[in-house]
């Protein structure tokens, strides 16, 4: 399962990227203004600062909601580097502009994804990701990991290449729940992927291996 950092932070991508959990980035304008970016021309910018970091897949989202719009910026968002990946919304013009993107080689991460009915018409426009949100789903008191789980067996009997990018991923505990559930990837905040590291039977058997190491060395 490939591991992706939810964020537009260039020092959270390099500590991921030295932690050796960088396979990719996936960011949207909310996250841009979280780190102060904003305006067209600054969001590019940070678009190609982060593709130039990362040897992986970066999804960079259209802000445009009709066809003709989403496709414009497509076409701008790929020319940005050769590891971008066009997020664009589950909508009508959204399969549109996928259908469209697939047939022009262009790939592309289909994202507020919240059905497996939605998931299919995704892999049918022929899209690289599809984004369930699992955390928003859980909000609704709804079981987001059934969702991952119906999704990687619909896609499996079906021989649909699209990946599963499970998103909204609020903990350490989604991401193994995700791994189970059949995601091919996850994307999360770099805190989500450090949480995996905790276990106090990690801490306590570490404190008495130090101690018995200084005893015997005393």
């Amino acid at each position: 399962m490939k591991f992706f950092i939810d964020t537009a932070s260039i020092d959270q991508i390099k500590e991921a990227k030295e932690l050796g959990l960088l396979d990719g980035v996936t960011t949207n304008p909310s996250l841009m203004a979280k780190e102060g970016i904003t305006g067209k021309d600054n969001i590019l910018k940070h678009y190609a600062t982060i593709a130039a970091l990362v040897e992986g897949d970066v999804s960079a989202e259209v802000i445009s909601t009709d066809f003709a719009g989403m496709i414009a910026e497509a076409k701008e968002l790929v020319e940005i580097a050769d590891n971008i990946i066009v997020k664009i919304p589950m909508i009508m013009d959204g399969v549109k502009a996928m259908s469209w993107c697939t047939e022009n080689g262009i790939p592309t991460n289909c994202t507020l994804v919240f059905s497996g009915a939605q998931a299919i018409l995704a892999a049918k426009a022929g899209a690289t990701y599809v984004s369930p949100f699992i955390g928003r789903i859980d909000d609704t008191n709804w079981d987001g990991m059934e969702l991952i789980k119906q999704i990687a067996e619909i896609y499996a009997i079906q021989g649909f290449e699209t990946q599963i990018l499970a998103a909204s991923i609020r903990s350490s505990k989604h991401i193994v729940d995700a791994a189970l559930a059949g995601a091919d990837v996850v994307t999360c905040p770099l805190s989500s992927y450090l949480g995996m590291l905790k276990h106090p039977l990690t801490d306590i058997g570490l404190a008495q291996f130090l101690a018995d190491y200084r005893k015997g060395n005393s």
